[in-house]
């Protein structure tokens, strides 16, 4: 790992830390934790979230995590997705291989064994597989947006070798504050470190264009709502991926929190004490309620 993953794992992880601190599952919420959904008994694990007292199926949103791709895993998140769940939703909140060790595209891969194994277990945690929506954020956002290219574009699917379920892609996504076209401006900047950590070839053309989500969407990309807000240091991405989901004709929704006097950040919809998270929250999951 080189010193600049290193740090952003210290300094994600220091604020992650004050962020949660004092927080527990919430007595509405019923959970199933650990559950291992991969070959990798450490890495390849999840946690379902479900609201107490909900009947019958639920619809269904999976988690897939921020961190710059060599930080995070599900314990970071569980708060997040658990103010999810107490929406009405069935979340399922994941771990996946994280770089240098696991290099790109295993984190794809673990993506695709998460939403096989959630179509696979639907009797038995009562998902509704006919609403499986997925939310990602920072660099979740950037793995999310690939995989639903990955169940939508025929030819991009044909670059790997997993492939999803059959038939199956998200029936909406929101995208929060991430990175969809990532391009290295010097060899030693901070996107050339991070990519030098995830890429097998440290970030050769072949590869820088493989990992661009704006290349690879076609019209059958799901449905999506693109999230960012005032303070964001990706703020300027979202745009370029709305323009590119309109060229295209798929349903977009763009969301903009905050302004200057009103300073949210990066991934602020983490943060299940502030009021502007939960506003946030609210409309991805009235968005996703759109589609039932």
């Amino acid at each position: 790992m080189s010193i600049t993953s290193k740090i952003v794992c210290m300094t994600f992880k220091r604020g992650d830390d004050k962020r949660d601190a004092g927080l527990t599952t919430p007595e509405d919420i019923c959970r199933f934790d650990d559950i291992q959904y991969g070959p990798d008994k450490r890495w390849n694990l999840l946690d379902v979230y479900r609201p107490k007292g909900l009947d019958g199926k639920a619809p269904v949103i999976v988690s897939v995590h921020g961190g710059g791709w060599v930080y995070g895993d599900k314990e970071r998140y569980q708060y997040y997705c658990m103010s999810l769940a107490q929406q009405g939703f069935a979340v399922v909140n994941y771990t996946y291989g994280l770089a240098p060790k696991f290099k790109f595209p295993s984190q794809l891969e673990d993506a695709n064994r998460v939403f096989a194994w959630v179509l696979a277990n639907a009797e038995r945690f009562g998902f509704d597989t006919k609403h499986v929506f997925a939310v990602g954020d920072s660099a979740g956002a950037h793995l999310l947006g690939l995989y639903s290219c990955l169940c939508t574009n025929l030819d991009y699917a044909a670059q790997f070798a997993f492939q999803p379920p059959k038939g199956f892609a998200p029936a909406a996504v929101c995208l929060n504050c991430g990175t969809y076209e990532i391009k290295i401006e010097k060899k030693r900047d901070l996107t050339a470190r991070l990519m030098a950590d995830l890429l097998p070839g440290k970030g050769t053309p072949e590869e820088m264009r493989q990992i661009s989500v704006l290349q690879h969407v076609t019209a059958q990309f799901p449905p999506a709502l693109v999230m960012t807000c005032e303070g964001d240091f990706l703020a300027q991405e979202a745009p370029g991926m709305v323009e590119k989901l309109k060229s295209v004709g798929v349903p977009v929704v763009y969301r903009y929190y905050g302004d200057k006097e009103h300073v949210l950040g990066h991934v602020f919809h983490c943060n299940v004490r502030s009021e502007d998270a939960a506003q946030c929250n609210r409309d991805e999951c009235d968005y996703f309620r759109s589609f039932c």
